[in-house]
């Protein structure tokens, strides 16, 4: 399986890719600062969120993610700022990314919110091939490391919500680098990896079935050239302001099952399985993927609390 694993590895970073996939989230409700830079300061307190996903566990080279971001608002103002770092291994690659994120928001109805986000930052690559299997050892293209190749990112987003209903549209890198296989020479226009721009669009509704039952079903769309259209539905179920339960679809990827807990005002943890509905999922060595988020709010007044929010 190792051999397979490392087959799929190599042909994805040899062959002049024509995209690169960002890491994906099941629980992208609890997190969205990390793909739309318009959500920070938007829970009007200081917010630190931690998350971790190990996807297709058993697969060798899998990818593991891992993300850390915390948010506030500014007082007396409509600026929020935040700061996210996300870290992404698959196979022989190791990317980091580290981002500032601002938002500006202004009133546009007696509960309605819009803001719009900028995200800047810089984006950290290594490829070590020596991890691999590799067929052809004397393949000039994978001869020498990608050491601490460093790339700028900037990306755009916006965000409306109410108390209800939230809409979210960004791009958290709009631009295109391409990494070039310094091992070739300088006439040579292959390339290890390059950068797509990934559009994101984020919606959600909160229906109250009772005065102790919320029901939230939400979605993600995904574009990027190059791969297909990455759709993800959920439904999750809140019973008095402590338990959710829920469940989510990836168009023609994978199913879901969700839960998470209000341990407190200050803090909810939150989990995730995904099983494959591809062929993938049938592998005798894939055991699913996993994830596991924690949320951390600090309250400057105990009279913003209300109920914790939903999103």
């Amino acid at each position: 399986m190792k051999k397979v694993i490392s087959f799929f590895i190599v042909f994805a970073f040899a062959k002049a890719m024509t995209a690169q996939q960002d890491p994906q989230y099941t629980q992208y409700m609890y997190n969205p600062i990390v793909i739309n830079p318009a959500y920070a300061g938007n829970r009007g307190v200081t917010s630190i969120v931690g998350l971790h996903r190990s996807q297709w566990v058993g697969l060798d080279g899998a990818p593991r993610t891992q993300t850390l971001s915390i948010s506030a608002p500014i007082s007396d103002s409509n600026v929020g700022l935040g700061l996210s770092v996300v870290n992404d291994e698959i196979g022989p690659a190791d990317e980091t990314y580290i981002a500032a994120d601002f938002s500006y928001t202004i009133p546009v109805g007696d509960d309605a919110r819009m803001s719009f986000g900028l995200k800047a930052g810089a984006h950290l690559l290594n490829v070590d091939f020596t991890r691999l299997n590799i067929f052809n050892p004397s393949d000039p293209r994978l001869q020498t490391n990608v050491e601490n190749r460093l790339s700028p990112t900037v990306g755009v987003g916006a965000y409306y919500h109410t108390d209800k209903f939230y809409l979210g549209l960004s791009a958290p890198n709009l631009l295109e680098t391409n990494h070039f296989d310094e091992s070739n020479d300088t006439s040579a226009t292959t390339f290890i990896a390059q950068e797509r721009i990934h559009f994101f669009g984020t919606a959600g509704y909160v229906f109250d079935l009772s005065d102790n039952v919320k029901f939230k079903p939400a979605t993600l769309v995904k574009l990027v050239a190059g791969a297909p259209l990455q759709v993800d539905l959920s439904g999750n179920f809140l019973f008095n302001d402590k338990i959710t339960i829920g469940a989510a679809y990836r168009w023609s990827a994978a199913v879901s099952a969700l839960v998470g807990f209000q341990v407190s005002d200050q803090m909810m943890l939150g989990f995730a399985y995904d099983r494959e509905t591809t062929a993938l999922g049938n592998a005798i060595y894939n055991d699913g993927s996993y994830e596991l988020l924690a949320r951390f709010e600090l309250f400057n007044s105990y009279d913003k609390i209300i109920t914790p929010r939903f999103f």
